[in-house]
C-alpha cells in the first residue's frame, strides 16, 4: 500500500529522544524553548510558543485575542473541524463564510456581509499549505477593528511575497502532527510579536502558572509560583521538541522535495481530462502538505477511492465541509455554502510525502487513470 503520508523521520530523530529521556527532563523545558528559538527565527516573528496540538494553540491563542462567550469569529466551512472547535471551545460562535473555488481558501470578498456587532475576530485557514489571501483579511481587519488568529496548521513555510507564514498575522497557529510537512508526533506552535500576549500564552498553557517549571529549576532559589487567570495544561514536552529541533533542520530540504513531487504530478496528470491540479496564486508558494486534485467525472469519488485503494493507493477525501458535519449541521442546520459543498464532493488528496519515489508516483497516476476509466 502507498500511505497518504509517510513522516520523513530516521535514526537523528529516534536519537534526539533518547537523549532527551536520558536527560531525565522529560516535560516542558529547555529543549521546547530551542524548538520556539528556531521556529520564531524561521518564520520571521518575535515569540514562538509551543503547545499540545495545533487545536489547543488556536483556542489559547483565542483566548489571548480576548475572544469569548457571545462573540463571532468568521472563518471557513471548508477545514479540518479543529478549526471550528476551537472557536467553540473558546465560547464562541464560528461563522462560516464560503471558500474561493480555485485556492479554496475564505472568499475574502465575502467576509464582510457576514460581520455582525458581535463579530471580534477573523480566523483565516492556509488551507493545504497555501496561505489565505492575508492582505486583503488583515485589511478588513484592521478597518473594522476585529483580531485575526491565523489556522495556519499545515502551513509552515509557505509564503506570501518575500515574507513566511507565521509573521503576517497577530497569532499563526501550526500543527506538526505528522501529516504535515515536519512532525513531532503531536505539537503546535502559535506565532506573535505581540509580548504581552506571548507572556500569557507561556502561562496559559501551563495552568497559568506565575513561572514555568524550568525557571524554578535553574533560579537556583525558592520561588512559590502563583495562579492568577484560569490556565490549561497545553505543554510540549521534551521528548516532542527534541525530535522537532532535528526536524526543523529538515524543513527547507522536506519543502523543496514536496514541491518537485507536486510539480511532477501535475506534468503526469496534465493529459487527464477529468482531473484538475492544485492552483496556486501568483505570490503565494504552497507547501503542498497534501495533493489535493478536483474530479471532473460524473463517476462518485468514493467508487474511485475504492478502486484505487482496491490498487493499493491510500487516498483521502480533500477537505470536510465542517458545517455539514452532524454536530454543526444541528447547531446551524440554514447554512448553505454552495462552492465549499462542491469542493467537498468533488476533491480528493493522493499520496504526498518527503522520499516518495518516482515509481511510487507514477504507480499512484496509473492507477487514478484506471479508477477514471
Amino acid at each position: 500500500m502507498i500511505p497518504i503520508t509517510r513522516p520523513c523521520v530516521g535514526e537523528e530523530e529516534a536519537a534526539a529522544a533518547a537523549e532527551a529521556v536520558r536527560s531525565g527532563w522529560l516535560s516542558q523545558g529547555a529543549r521546547v524553548q530551542e524548538f520556539e528559538r528556531a521556529v520564531a527565527a524561521y518564520v520571521g516573528a518575535r515569540h514562538a510558543i509551543a503547545t499540545s496540538n495545533c487545536t489547543t494553540a488556536l483556542h489559547l491563542a483565542l483566548v489571548a485575542a480576548g475572544i469569548g462567550p457571545g462573540d463571532e469569529v468568521i472563518c471557513p466551512s471548508f477545514s479540518f473541524i479543529a478549526t471550528a472547535n476551537a472557536i467553540v471551545h473558546a465560547g464562541a460562535t464560528p461563522v462560516f463564510v464560503d471558500i474561493e473555488p480555485r485556492s479554496y481558501n475564505i472568499d475574502a470578498s465575502l467576509i464582510e456581509a457576514r460581520i455582525t456587532p458581535r463579530t471580534r475576530a477573523i480566523m483565516p485557514v492556509d488551507q493545504i499549505g497555501l496561505a489565505a489571501d492575508l492582505c486583503a483579511v488583515q485589511e478588513i481587519a484592521h478597518r473594522r477593528g476585529l483580531r485575526v488568529v491565523e489556522d495556519a496548521a499545515p502551513a509552515l513555510g509557505a509564503t506570501v511575497g518575500e515574507a513566511r507564514v507565521g509573521a503576517l498575522s497577530e497569532f499563526t497557529c501550526f500543527s506538526f502532527h505528522p501529516r504535515k510537512s515536519i512532525t513531532t508526533g503531536e505539537g503546535g506552535v502559535i506565532t506573535t510579536d505581540d509580548e504581552q500576549a506571548a507572556e500569557l500564552l507561556r502561562r496559559l498553557r501551563s495552568h497559568a502558572a506565575s513561572t514555568s517549571d524550568l525557571a524554578r529549576h535553574v533560579s537556583g532559589a525558592v520561588e512559590i509560583e502563583e495562579y492568577r487567570e484560569l490556565g490549561y495544561n497545553c505543554r510540549m514536552t521534551d521528548i516532542q521538541a527534541a525530535i522537532g529541533i532535528v526536524q526543523m533542520r529538515k524543513l527547507d530540504q522536506i519543502l523543496a522535495e514536496r514541491r518537485r513531487l507536486a510539480q511532477r504530478y501535475a506534468a503526469l496528470l496534465a493529459g487527464v481530462p477529468q482531473v484538475e491540479t492544485p492552483f496556486e496564486p501568483a505570490g503565494r508558494q504552497h507547501t503542498y502538505q497534501s495533493y489535493c486534485i478536483r474530479l471532473r467525472c460524473r463517476r462518485p469519488r468514493s467508487e474511485i477511492m475504492a478502486e484505487l485503494a482496491a490498487q493499493g493507493i491510500a487516498t483521502r477525501r480533500g477537505v470536510m465541509a465542517i458545517h455539514l458535519e452532524p454536530y454543526y449541521r444541528a447547531r446551524f442546520p440554514d447554512v448553505s455554502l454552495p462552492v465549499t459543498e462542491l469542493a467537498t464532493a468533488e476533491t480528493l488528496l493522493l499520496p504526498l510525502f518527503a522520499g516518495m519515489t518516482d515509481a511510487e508516483q507514477e504507480c499512484v497516476v496509473a492507477a487514478l487513470q484506471r479508477a477514471l476509466g
